[in-house]
């Protein structure tokens, strides 16, 4: 039987700090049981949004609430809302379970469930050491089990991705989905889409403080495919492409990006030119999160 969920609602945000527009009229939503990617490019706005809605920081005008309800009003708060929004507000010489132990008794929560917390995020180990000589990724992992140690419905992470290997990157994702799986509503930061793109299921996307896009990742339209292409006689290949969009890449391969890859394969047999590669490159949503930010083409 999944939880109770919890909505979260974002209804014409606006903050200003000084002569700067942190959030402009900024209006979204999550939904329980998904995992929902809150992403934008460094400085969109992200982080400040996540702080008004723990009530860290007051906005200008408009509302963030869980559930229909002010952070500040909520009943059991630790209960309700789980949130890490970075992984370096720890005590340097405390050890990572002392850490949570001091963040239960001061809860009230149960103590049982520090060690347990413990283990969800693979810190069993590490549990008795010093924070001060934690990497970043095990801090990341610690300020997940802080996050978690109340058992909340809602879970907010800023950039959790960051400093994680790709296992633990691979950890993080299927952890993730089992809490959405569980009911709860889970909300997750980043600037890279690529970090979360096998994770979420919605995406809000916003840039300079406004809402970009929202909806579910798979509704993203990316556009065709291109096909990547080596040969040793590339000068040939283009002329069997004539009036085709080729691009010369590092190493020399070739990106046809208006062509399907039976298109290049048949051009290349009818013109007699030899290949020693011909794949479809797969859907670039990076490029397409970069354009829909206004950052550019990817790199």
């Amino acid at each position: 039987m999944g939880l109770e969920g919890h909505r979260i609602d974002v209804v014409g945000l606006t903050k200003t700090f000084g002569t700067t527009k942190a959030l402009d009229d900024l209006t979204f939503s999550v939904t329980p049981g998904t995992v929902t990617g809150f992403l934008g490019p460094n400085g969109a706005g992200k982080t400040t949004t996540l702080r008004c809605l723990l009530g860290l920081v007051a906005p200008d005008s408009g509302t963030a609430t869980v559930d229909g309800r002010a952070y500040r009003d909520l009943d059991d708060p630790i209960r309700t809302v789980g949130a890490a929004l970075e992984a370096s507000d720890f005590h340097p010489g405390r050890t990572a379970r002392d850490h949570l132990l001091v963040m239960a008794l001061g809860a009230g929560l149960d103590t049982g469930r520090v060690d347990a917390m413990l283990a969800q995020v693979g810190l069993t180990d590490s549990a008795r050491r010093r924070v001060g000589g934690f990497s970043l990724g095990m801090r990341q992992r610690l300020a997940l089990a802080a996050a978690l140690l109340g058992d909340p419905r809602v879970l907010i992470l800023d950039e959790p991705a960051n400093g994680l290997d790709p296992a633990g990157i691979a950890w993080l994702r299927g952890f993730l989905r089992a809490l959405a799986a569980e009911g709860r509503t889970v909300l997750v930061s980043s600037h890279v889409l690529s970090e979360v793109q096998q994770t979420v299921d919605e995406v809000v996307v916003i840039s300079r403080g406004r809402l970009v896009r929202q909806g579910r990742l798979e509704d993203l339209d990316t556009g065709p495919s291109a096909v990547l292409v080596r040969t040793p006689t590339p000068d040939l290949l283009r002329q069997a492409l004539a009036g085709a969009a080729v691009e010369a890449l590092p190493g020399g391969a070739l990106r046809v990006s208006d062509r399907s890859t039976a298109e290049v394969g048949h051009a290349a047999f009818a013109s007699g030119v030899e290949l020693h590669e011909l794949t479809p490159e797969p859907d670039d949503l990076e490029r397409l999160f970069l354009d829909m930010t206004g950052e550019g083409a990817a790199p």
